[in-house]
């Protein structure tokens, strides 16, 4: 379908040139889906952006570009409004390309120009704390972007930057020892309940007992130095949250795994030469005993530059030294082209700031591109950020809980409530622009009707129910006929721009939207197109449709991590 698109782009351009001269060559159409079906296929506003510089009113210009242009077998093209182009495919443009997508495995999605190495940082919880609300999104919209992109064509390296590392361990670990829990085995089999009530135990003797906050500031330090004891444990709590995390991931079904664990104890040992490094470019800068850079541009509220902190008064090191050592691995050692942090909004002044100053060492060549994708907030049915009744965080397991519970009220099964309970909170994470904020209704995101995952999952399992009632090797399409046959065509041979658009742009809701207009497409198509009672060409042309369909639904649902059921 792409090379009809431009063909028609072409022919539009030679028309303008052909009306109204040179000075005009190259004039982009800029074509674009049509608003509503009454609008044909494609649109262009390209008589209106026209009317200005030739100082001749839109429709005239639009008569004089339909006298002058022949689209052949490509379709009809009308003058409407103001000043809009209309086009209409012919049947055959739309019946060649639904042939071209069931021949093609990818589905049209074509390589990328320039196959890039992505890294995708997301999810990052920390260890002994259960994952919040705040790491669903991160950890839905991260695995998103990452199955996208490989369907791309890139190179994906998933990496999940746990949070292993720093000063709460000195109180964890001193908390261990406090409470008789020396055997590594034992505290590695903890599970997320224990290891929540062992750091508020911890944190309140270390706000409440200055010998143990002592003691807990000296566990630090033996900690840092690699004293064996102190080493022990503390692996023994990353494994105890790692089997936690995993089994949370299990349960949502994205992509991380133990090998893509990233912890910045990583880069604990890499900190000092980040300072050094820094130190020797001159761009470090002391206040008030800290280690500081000033980068270009950012200001406070006073206008006084903003200092980034690389190095506490204390000599302790905070974020922004591990995420210059982080950036610094990904461009020497993992060689990416492009870094994207999937990570909340509230920290975007800090990742400009650490990108500034990683460009300005020469740590971030130009040729690599970095993006901070930040999301909004998750809100409860109150409209404000989303809140146990005592005021505390909610927890990821809770969420999850709930988005069950309300499937459970439809669906049987374990397995089936799972799979419609992750439909419908990723579809509702997904199908938001990432920087807006959205409410948690389970009642509503677990609808089968409306725009939601579990209605989406319906209509791939409708379309597998005819599939399995008419099961053949090969799908011959005829001609298209019935308007709402060209319809669902039209919206397949969306799926492959979309990917690209998704892959180019990391915004997941442009995938989500284009999959609810095919759902939507194929519940009109089912109504007023019998397939199973159709016979002959009619028959194989509707089951060709139905096919596409299914492809296209099932790798579409795949992209954003929700499972594609063949029955409901």
């Amino acid at each position: 379908m792409h090379e009809h698109t431009l063909a028609l782009s072409t022919h539009l351009q030679d028309a303008v040139v052909a009306c109204f001269g040179d000075a005009y060559a190259g004039t982009d159409p800029e074509l674009r889906p049509a608003t509503r079906p009454e609008f044909g296929h494609l649109q262009s506003n390209l008589p209106l952006r026209l009317a200005g510089p030739l100082g001749l009113p839109p429709r005239e210009i639009g008569a004089r570009l339909l006298a002058a242009i022949d689209l052949g077998g490509l379709g009809t093209l009308e003058l409407a409004g103001a000043g809009f182009l209309n086009v209409t495919w012919s049947p055959d443009v739309l019946s060649d390309a639904v042939r071209d997508l069931l021949r093609d495995p990818h589905l049209g999605v074509p390589a990328p120009a320039t196959a890039q190495r992505v890294v995708v940082d997301y999810s990052s919880p920390n260890v002994a704390k259960p994952m919040h609300v705040g790491h669903l999104r991160s950890t839905v919209i991260g695995d998103a972007l990452a199955r996208v992109l490989a369907y791309a064509g890139h190179d994906v390296v998933r990496q999940n930057h746990l949070g292993d590392w720093g000063t709460q361990f000195g109180m964890l670990v001193e908390g261990l020892i406090g409470d008789g829990l020396h055997d590594p085995a034992a505290v590695a089999a903890l599970d997320m309940t224990e290891l929540l009530a062992l750091y508020r135990r911890a944190k309140a003797r270390f706000d409440e007992d200055p010998a143990f906050a002592d003691a807990a500031r000296q566990r630090v330090v033996a900690l840092q130095s690699g004293d064996p004891t102190t080493r022990t444990l503390w692996q023994a709590l990353v494994d105890a949250s790692m089997t936690e995390f995993d089994a949370t991931y299990g349960r949502l079904g994205v992509l991380l795994d133990d090998d893509d664990f990233d912890g910045e104890s990583r880069y604990n040992p890499q900190l000092p030469g980040v300072v050094d490094d820094l130190r020797a470019l001159g761009l470090l800068t002391e206040s008030a005993g800290a280690q500081v850079v000033y980068p270009d541009g950012f200001t406070g509220r006073d206008g006084a530059p903003l200092p980034l902190i690389v190095q506490k008064a204390g000599g302790g090191f905070g974020y922004a030294a591990t995420d210059l050592a982080t950036i610094r691995h990904r461009v020497d050692d993992l060689a990416v082209d492009r870094a994207v942090y999937v990570v909340d909004h509230r920290q975007s002044q800090h990742f400009d700031m650490v990108f500034a100053v990683a460009r300005a060492a020469g740590w971030l060549p130009d040729s690599v591109e970095v993006q901070h994708i930040g999301f909004g907030t998750v809100l409860g049915p109150d409209g404000r950020p989303f809140k146990t009744r005592s005021g505390e965080t909610v927890t990821l397991a809770a969420l999850l809980d709930a988005a069950e519970e309300a499937a459970s009220a439809s669906y049987a099964g374990p397995e089936v409530v799972r799979m419609v309970a992750n439909a419908a909170v990723k579809y509702a994470d997904l199908s938001n622009h990432l920087a807006r904020d959205y409410v948690f209704d389970v009642e509503r995101m677990s609808a089968t009707t409306g725009e939601t995952g579990p209605y989406l999952q319906y209509a791939h399992a409708r379309v597998c129910n005819i599939l399995v009632q008419a099961p053949q090797q090969t799908y011959e399409l005829g001609a298209l006929s019935d308007p709402a046959e060209q319809r669902l065509a039209l919206e397949l041979t969306g799926f492959a721009p979309v990917v690209g658009k998704v892959a180019d742009t990391l915004e997941p809701h442009h995938l989500t939207a284009y999959l609810y207009g095919l759902s939507t497409a194929l519940t009109a198509f089912y109504e007023s197109c019998p397939v199973l009672r159709s016979e002959g060409e009619l028959r194989e042309t509707r089951l060709a449709l139905c096919e596409a369909t299914r492809r296209v639904l099932s790798a579409g649902l795949g992209l954003l991590g929700i499972e594609a059921p063949q029955r409901m």
